[in-house]
């Protein structure tokens, strides 16, 4: 039996990850991307959730200061040169390939990034679900600017995970970065760089674009370890099944079919099944009130705020 067909294996005595791990003696990473990649499969033919993690670095911008001790804002006439998007990366969920592309120096010096936003907008254009570490407020809007910049049209509607945010709402590390939640979680993390790296960028140094790109591709691989990592917690997570062709009752967070019955949920209006994912642990809930009727009508709920 090959390593691979162990860990399928023993999915189907209805382990968790963490013990397949333990008796197959390899990494909750490796188990998590052999069982994705196994849906996958699955699901060829099907409707699948497409669920896109990326992650852009940009150039800074050059102005004109008296000071580097600055009270306010400056005024955009100080601009000398605006900022824009040096390179991208992202890779589709579960996937081992990592797309990537990054601008050539003379666009670098120039600021520059038509060139390598198509293939960006065509991956946002398929996909259902964008993940990225603090992308609503950075990187959904930094690409939104170039693209309205360079005369494209919104992408086809997507739905937006921040892990920045998710980290924020649900627990209190002592910084919320991408590589300090790694390290304190033991995944994988960020290459290791200093501003330097963006200087020699901007100053068109092509082998300090190309480290640009390896660093933006590692991000890529590091968000993906902790979106899966903190995945359960994710309250209000896009539902997968509306986006999966399937008749079978799936865990709504992350698409398994392994979901137990778990307890009660309670709603003002209402009392629901409560289901538990056993392969990640996600909570969810029925949609029918196990309630009936009439005891629904005389049910007095709380007035509003």
């Amino acid at each position: 039996m090959t390593f691979k067909q162990r860990i399928l294996e023993l999915n189907s005595k209805d382990l968790s990850n963490r013990q397949i791990a333990e008796l197959v003696g390899c990494s909750r990473r490796t188990v998590r991307r052999i069982l994705g990649a196994q849906r996958r499969r699955e699901y060829i033919g099907k409707r699948e959730p497409k669920i896109l993690l990326f992650d852009l670095e940009t150039s800074p911008m050059e102005v004109f200061t008296w000071s580097l001790r600055v009270n306010g804002w400056l005024n955009h006439d100080n601009i000398i040169k605006d900022w824009s998007i040096l390179s991208w990366a992202a890779k589709w969920l579960y996937d081992s390939h990592v797309i990537s592309q990054v601008v050539t120096p003379e666009e670098a010096q120039q600021r520059r990034d038509k060139s390598i936003l198509d293939v960006l907008w065509s991956l946002l254009d398929q996909a259902d679900i964008i993940i990225a570490h603090n992308g609503i407020m950075f990187d959904e809007k930094i690409m939104n600017t170039r693209f309205l910049a360079n005369g494209y049209s919104p992408p086809s509607p997507y739905q937006f995970i921040d892990t920045k945010q998710v980290l924020k709402k649900n627990f209190r590390f002592s910084s919320m970065s991408l590589d300090y939640a790694n390290k304190y979680l033991n995944l994988d993390r960020k290459i290791s760089t200093t501003f330097q790296l963006w200087k020699d960028c901007v100053n068109g140094d092509y082998t300090a674009l190309n480290k640009m790109v390896e660093y933006n591709r590692q991000d890529v691989l590091a968000l993906e370890e902790l979106y899966l990592m903190i995945r359960p917690w994710i309250k209000s997570h896009p539902n997968l099944g509306v986006y999966t062709e399937t008749i079978e009752p799936i865990c709504p967070t992350c698409g398994s079919t392994r979901i137990v019955v778990r307890g009660d949920y309670g709603t003002p209006a209402g009392l629901f099944e409560s289901y538990q994912c056993h392969s990640y642990g996600a909570i969810s809930r029925g949609r029918k009130s196990i309630l009936d009727k009439e005891q629904r009508s005389c049910l007095p709920i709380s007035t509003a705020r």
